[in-house]
This record gives C-alpha cells, sequence and structure tokens, in this order.
C-alpha cells in the first residue's frame, strides 16, 4: 500500500475517501492497461498469467511499469467530480484505490480535487478488507466516509462514518444501509438492450449479406437446400463479426476517445462494463464456430481464416499504411469465398476479382473520409493508424482508379463465356457498367465534399440513390437471365 497526502489541517471535515474504478471513473484501469498491453503485444498474455500467480497485486505493478494511460481521456463519473470540487474546501479528500499507484496517481493529479492517494503497491493488493485495514490505520475506525460502486466495498463502509453509493439501481445502497449509514446515492446508467446492441454493432451484419451472393450469381435462390446453409453462414459471421468488434473497441480504447464519433461507443464511453467485454467475445466467437460445423469444413476453415485476419488487423494491421486497405478488402472479399463453401461450389474468378477492386475502392473511402475530418479539425496524423493528412491526395487517387478498375472487371465479365452460359440474355449486362460508373463517381464526389459516413458500406446501404440504382441493377439482372 502507498500513500502520497498534503498538509489539510485546515480541513475540519470527516476524511472523504474515494474509490476510483466503477466510483470516479467508469471503467477499470486493470483491464484497461492489460487492454492497452496486449494491444501492443499480443502475446504479453502469457507473461501476465505468470504474474497472476504471484497475486493481483503483483499482476497490476507489473502492468502498470509498461503502461501509460493518457488520464484525460479516460470517462470520468462527472457528477461524482463536480460533487467533490463543492468538498475539497473543508473536507480531506482521498483516492482509495484497489489499482497501481502508478496509474492512480496521474488520474488523482487529473481531477485535481484529492490531496492524498491511496493505491496498490505490488505487494499489498488494495480492496475489501486490504482498504479496510489501511484506511482505519489512517483515519480510525468509523472516523471516515466512503464512496464505492461494488460488493467488495461493503467491507470498507462497515468500518466507515457514512456510506455514499455509485450504482445504477438500489440492491448496493440497500445491502450498504445493513452496514453503515447511506449518506448519498450517485446513480448512474448503466446500457440497455439497446447499448449491447451497439456494442456488437448489429447494423454492420448488413455487410454479411455478401455470402449471398455466390447463391444469388449461380441462380440457386430457390433452392432450400442452398438457402438454408447460406443464411446459417450469414448468422455466423455475424456472431463473429460482433466478437472481432468487440475485441477491437477494447484495443482501440485511446484512439476511440480521441475520434469524433467513435468515443461515444460503448465500452469507450463507459456505458458498459469493460470485464463483460472479452467474455462476450469470446463467447459469440464459439457460438459462431460451434454453428459453422453444421454448414461444412470448408465453411469453417474459411470462417477461421477471417476471424485470424480480421484478428490481426484489429490488433496490427490497420496501423500499417495501404496494407490496412488491402486488408479491408481481403476480409470483405472473403465473406464471398464463405458463401462459396456453403454451397459446396467453386469461387467464380470474375466475382472474387470484382469484389476486391470495388471494396478496396471502398476501404479507400473510409480511410479518405476519416483523414479529411482529421484535417478539418486541424490535426495531422490519424491516431492509431500509418496516415496524415498528406495523403489524402493519394488515397483518393488510388481509390477511384480500384473503383473504376472493378467497372473493367465488370465489363470484362460481359463479354465472357461465363456469363454466356449462366444467362440467357447476357447483353443486357452491360447496362450495369455505366450504373457502377455513376455510383462510384458520386460515392468519391460525396466523400471529397466532407459528407461521407464513416463507413461506406453503411452509406450504400442507406442512401436513397444507391437503393434505387440498386433496384435497376436488379432488374437488368433479371432481364438477362
Amino acid at each position: 500500500m502507498v500513500a502520497t497526502a498534503t498538509d489539510n489541517a485546515a480541513k475540519t471535515g470527516a476524511p472523504l475517501c474515494v474509490d476510483l474504478d466503477g466510483t470516479l471513473i467508469r471503467s477499470d484501469l486493470l483491464i484497461e492497461s492489460a487492454l492497452a498491453l496486449l494491444a501492443r503485444h499480443p502475446l504479453g498474455i502469457f507473461p501476465m498469467l505468470a504474474w497472476l500467480l504471484r497475486g493481483k497485486a503483483y499482476l497490476k505493478k507489473q502492468i502498470a511499469l509498461r503502461v501509460d494511460l493518457d488520464p484525460s481521456a479516460l470517462p470520468y463519473n462527472h457528477e461524482l467530480l463536480e460533487w467533490l470540487g463543492t468538498q475539497r474546501e473543508h473536507r480531506h479528500l482521498v483516492l482509495c484505490t484497489a489499482s497501481d499507484v502508478k496509474l492512480a496517481a496521474p488520474v488523482a493529479s487529473h481531477a485535481g480535487v484529492f490531496d492524498e492517494v491511496i493505491a496498490s503497491d505490488g505487494e499489498v493488493n488494495l480492496s475489501g478488507s486490504n482498504k479496510a485495514k489501511a484506511l482505519v490505520d489512517r483515519f480510525g475506525d468509523k472516523a471516515f466516509d466512503y464512496i464505492g460502486n461494488a460488493p467488495v466495498d461493503l467491507a470498507v463502509w462497515k468500518h466507515a462514518r457514512a456510506a455514499l453509493v455509485v450504482e445504477s439501481g438500489s440492491a448496493l445502497s440497500n445491502a450498504a444501509a445493513k452496514v453503515a449509514t447511506v449518506e448519498r446515492r450517485f446513480a448512474i446508467r448503466q446500457g440497455g438492450l439497446r447499448t449491447w446492441a451497439k456494442a456488437l454493432r448489429l447494423h454492420q451484419w448488413i455487410k454479411n449479406v455478401l455470402v449471398f451472393l455466390p447463391l444469388l450469381a449461380s441462380h440457386r435462390v430457390l433452392e432450400i437446400g442452398a438457402v438454408l446453409p447460406s443464411l446459417l453462414a450469414f448468422l455466423c459471421f455475424g456472431l463473429c463479426a460482433s466478437s472481432v468488434y468487440i475485441t477491437n473497441d477494447l484495443l482501440d480504447l485511446p484512439s476511440d476517445r480521441q475520434h469524433h464519433r467513435k468515443r461515444h461507443r460503448p465500452f469507450a464511453a463507459g456505458t458498459l462494463p469493460l470485464v463483460a467485454g472479452p467474455v462476450l467475445a469470446v463467447l459469440l466467437f464459439i457460438a459462431g464456430l460451434g454453428l459453422a460445423f453444421f454448414v461444412s469444413k470448408q465453411f469453417v476453415a474459411v470462417l477461421l481464416g477471417y476471424y485470424l485476419l480480421t484478428s490481426a488487423y484489429s490488433i496490427r494491421l490497420k496501423r500499417v499504411m495501404m496494407l490496412d486497405v488491402v486488408v479491408l478488402a481481403t476480409l470483405y472479399t472473403t465473406r464471398i469465398l464463405a458463401g462459396t463453401a456453403a454451397l459446396h461450389t467453386k469461387p467464380s474468378f470474375w466475382l472474387l476479382a470484382f469484389s476486391m477492386f470495388i471494396f478496396l475502392s471502398l476501404a479507400m473511402v473510409k480511410r479518405f473520409t476519416e483523414l479529411l475530418t482529421l484535417q478539418k479539425s486541424g490535426k495531422v496524423k490519424a491516431s492509431g493508424r500509418g496516415y496524415d493528412v498528406e495523403d489524402i491526395p493519394l488515397i483518393q487517387s488510388l481509390g477511384a482508379s480500384s473503383g473504376y478498375l472493378a467497372v473493367l472487371v465488370l465489363a470484362l465479365y460481359v463479354d465472357s463465356t461465363a456469363s454466356m452460359s449462366l444467362y440467357e440474355h447476357p447483353h443486357y449486362l452491360w447496362m450495369l457498367c455505366p450504373l457502377l460508373l455513376y455510383w462510384i463517381s458520386r460515392t468519391w464526389a460525396i466523400a471529397h465534399r466532407g459528407v461521407m459516413h464513416d463507413d461506406p458500406v453503411v452509406f450504400a446501404v442507406m442512401d436513397r440513390t444507391s437503393q434505387v440504382l440498386g433496384v435497376i441493377a436488379a432488374i437488368v439482372v433479371a432481364a438477362a437471365i
């Protein structure tokens, strides 16, 4: 246990001791620091397990020695922090936390209201009875007030003059009332089903409709034996994709909190508990992989490849300039490969070539939009990315070129023997080329004006003009069959 203090002889009120994790901040510094370490060194999970064998305090110390967190970016309980500001004139304020002192001290300094920090030191894990003993030794039994947010704090409230409770319901304050006088409650809003849906990014499942492209391209939409495995493949990809989205959000907390929109994501904003993130990510992956065995062994292999590649993207590849957009395009194309694996058919060369070029263009749109927003905010380099604003013209040029190459592939396909074997009137498919040319050009024009959604695939689904073009394209294809 480590304590740092200042002279507060003039303060006459009872000392006020404040918990950190889940109380002062809507997060947990141990999980935050562990995720930050894993984001840099994914194999760090193994030494973490070895450190844990020597005790939780030792684990926290070793992680803290290797990680620096930005205290200004943490999701604070602003209501509590403002109230503490009104108490500091007449009370001795103590930040008392089970987090390691190396991480807790900068938080106390940033908050600007604390006179003292009592925290774990690598030997004593200052939680529960250990925290109670430290406060009794420091101030005496029933001689301090304590603010906490978890059942483990009941051990401290037994020895406190008054209990102050941070909670979303009333169960904890009812339990605290049995061992101490509850003086005040600070209500916090926990995320509900809508927040969990946001964390799972269910709206992003729309991308997984790509698994149905082989079904449509092979004209088998009326075969139950082909539709059912495609539907199951869609579900498997959705579950695995949500697992990866959660993992990505957990590993990307610092950069997300600096982003104008991503800072509102549930884990970054603290509206969902961090500890639930890794558990849910694992469960979603297990569920997706388990269902995949009911599709085919080939599909399982493709799904595993997708999961490994997208995990590598989240951990490292998204920080490598240009490789990140190629990987994004590959991930979209992998969904099409999964669709062919679900149908036990061979992938179409034309479909794969078209998808790589079109999705590379859309990935470039995504990066272009991010950099344009960055430029407007006066920043130079994208946090957690390998780009800066000087790359904007290059990305625009490469992205538009890739989109037009997709049109070229489509034109070559129309005049190939492959289209002639599938369509009775393949020459009708030529109408798709000007439609795609217009859509690609319009998409980049919208991005150039700075009004593109962060995700161009979501834009394509929600945009009215894109929807109209999609209907026209569907009519053209139907006429060609």
